[in-house]
């Protein structure tokens, strides 16, 4: 959701922090500000509603100058998007703050702050942070202590970065449930909420870990606790070689990151099949051993992640023989859940900073769950680092709000782990050789289906004046349909609902009409005949048809029926080949409505809010 980028260094800062925002717009955002210590230790401060872009040209008119500043794009959630509201907020002429997360006790907070004489100028529980630190100043020895004292009253989620105009050697980090990154250069430092933002700037980083508090200066960082005690965190070499800013030739990077999902693929299985084998060491040290005591899989996730988990209990029950249950992590925080004997519990997220999903897990710790896997695609991340086992997807970075290719890479993923959970149960030396073929294929297979672009940006043309749409699958191409149908709304806005294609008779067979479009994912399985007679019951009542239906299904176009044939592929990785047509369809339909294809309406990459 939410940038942050701040700096203490010797340079004029500004521009590093504006080019940290650029690179953090994937996530979502509506306003954007930026705070610089000037040489008088005067605080300058400048906010746009709107894009970096407008932030920008309000700077390069009315430049800032200083070594220490902070900079923030926000995602509203505590008062209206507008130039009030957005960051940095200040207290007095001196104290600065940006914060990502939501305080939930800001509301008594503020009553006591209004009752000590504070007067608030925003509708933001992120201003009452900054009042309190100005409070806690007046008794304290450091803005250290300060941010230490107020940080011990604060309930909910803060990734929070902290200034004092009166010194602006040092800036005051603090992390609870929002993930910060320290940044370590020459005789300066940097931090922000995602090390995409500080690579122009140092490839060497720390991540904060939950409670942590930390003093950074042009010269140090010191890190405590959250009971205040110095410690240490591990300083990594970033391998990211992602630049944000470089679409190439493609218009949008969502239509980038369609066509990279078959190097994107190649990557994540890199290494790890050999000699028709998955290597188990793929998730992690001793991986093997655990797995194989595996008997109920328990997969928490949230939008696109959770059809992906959706899938993979198909695949998980019917080849590897363990159980398996999915649930949107939400839910899953929130309700009571049986745990089954040595049940492992898995986490899917690109970011790895989903904030439900993170809770859900450190929930199920608690529960008595065998162990835990992510599969996450940001090493460093809270989910990796708090998880017993992990893989790591290996997409590279992702930058389009609607996730393509970390849902392509998941589904890999998944896949090896069914193989690694299923050897010596269900899955013999053959099945596991004919499954590791189907993967090696499915790279060749993605070109293949990739070339069916044309005709179906040709077909997303019946879409101009759509609003509804519905997506039909049978069996593990079911969530597909459900993917399918979040990315349609996702970026076009369109309408669009999915249901298992023998769910028709049971209530949306009286939504179709001519207005309605019916996309329907159609492989050459065993339940193909039944899909077709599904496919009936809509044509008898006049609905129009679009199937993207394997070569050898035997589907013909009429009047009622467009058919487009999608290369035959081995069933174990259908559904993941079938999802590139639907994220052509939707990316194609977008552009036609003249949406923001990037970066939608009202939804942001990493969601660390509940």
């Amino acid at each position: 959701m939410c940038g942050i980028v701040g700096a203490v260094a010797q340079r004029d800062v500004a521009g590093i922090l504006i080019e940290g925002l650029r690179r953090l717009e994937y996530r979502g955002y509506d306003s954007a500000g930026v705070a610089v210590v000037g040489s008088d230790h005067a605080l300058q401060r400048a906010r746009r509603l709107g894009k970096v872009q407008e932030l920008a040209d309000a700077v390069a008119a009315n430049p800032l100058s200083g070594g220490t500043g902070i900079a923030h794009t926000r995602w509203a959630t505590h008062g209206e998007p507008s130039e009030t509201n957005a960051h940095p907020h200040v207290s007095g002429e001196h104290i600065a703050i940006v914060h990502n997360g939501i305080i939930e006790n800001h509301e008594s907070l503020r009553s006591v702050l209004t009752e000590r004489g504070y007067r608030f100028v925003s509708q933001t529980d992120t201003e009452v942070i900054a009042h309190l630190v100005d409070w806690e100043l007046r008794s304290a020895d450091s803005l250290l202590q300060a941010v230490q004292k107020t940080v011990s009253q604060l309930e909910g989620a803060y990734g929070t970065v902290v200034m004092d105009s009166r010194d602006p050697s040092r800036i005051v980090v603090a992390r609870s449930g929002s993930p910060l990154v320290i940044g370590y250069g020459v005789d300066e430092h940097f931090v922000a909420s995602d090390q995409l933002a500080l690579l122009p700037v140092t490839r060497r980083f720390a991540f904060l870990e939950e409670g942590d508090v930390a003093e950074v200066t042009r010269f140090e960082v010191n890190i405590f606790d959250k009971q205040g005690e110095p410690v240490e965190r591990e300083i990594n070499e970033s391998e990211v070689s992602h630049d944000a800013g470089d679409k190439g030739q493609y218009r949008h990077y969502m239509l980038k990151e369609i066509y990279e999902q078959p190097v994107a693929l190649q990557r994540t299985m890199e290494g790890r099949l050999a000699n028709g084998k998955v290597l188990a060491s793929a998730f992690g040290d001793n991986a093997e051993a655990l797995l194989q005591k595996v008997k109920h899989v328990q997969i928490i996730a949230c939008g696109t992640s959770y059809h992906a988990g959706l899938v993979a209990r198909y695949w998980l029950e019917q080849w590897a023989g363990v159980s398996c249950n999915v649930e949107i992590a939400s839910e899953f925080r929130y309700r009571k859940s049986h745990v089954y004997e040595n049940s492992l519990l898995v986490t899917l997220s690109q970011s790895g900073e989903t904030a439900d999903t993170l809770a859900a897990l450190r929930l199920a710790k608690e529960m008595g769950y065998m162990a835990s896997l992510t599969i996450c695609n940001v090493p460093g991340s809270s989910l990796v680092r708090e998880s017993d086992l992990a893989y790591m997807m290996k997409a590279g970075a992702e930058i389009g709000v609607a996730s393509t290719k970390a849902f392509t890479v998941q589904l890999a993923g998944l896949l090896m782990l069914v193989a690694a959970i299923g050897r010596g149960k269900t899955i013999d030396d053959a099945l596991e050789a004919k499954l590791v073929a189907a993967l090696q294929s499915l790279p060749a297979k993605i070109e293949q289906t990739l070339a069916m672009a044309d005709d179906i940006e040709a077909l997303a043309e019946d879409f101009t004046d759509k609003h509804h749409a519905l997506f039909l699958g049978r069996g593990e191409q079911s969530p597909i349909a459900m993917e399918g149908a979040l990315k349609l709304k996702e970026i076009s806005y369109i309408h669009a609902e999915a249901y298992a294609a023998g769910e028709l008779k049971h209530g949306p067979l009286a939504l179709i009409d001519a207005d309605m479009p019916v996309i329907v994912v159609a492989p050459n399985n065993e339940l193909l005949e039944k899909l077709k007679s599904n496919v009936e019951e809509v044509r008898a009542r006049g609905g129009l048809m679009y199937v993207f239906a394997d070569v050898n299904a035997h589907f013909a176009s009429d009047d009622t029926m467009t058919v487009l044939n999608v290369p035959h592929c081995d069933e174990f990785i259908a559904p993941i080949l079938y999802t590139l047509p639907l994220q052509l369809l939707s990316y194609y339909v977008a552009l036609i409505k003249g949406t923001d294809v990037d970066q939608p309406r009202n939804l942001a990459k990493s969601v660390t809010v509940e």
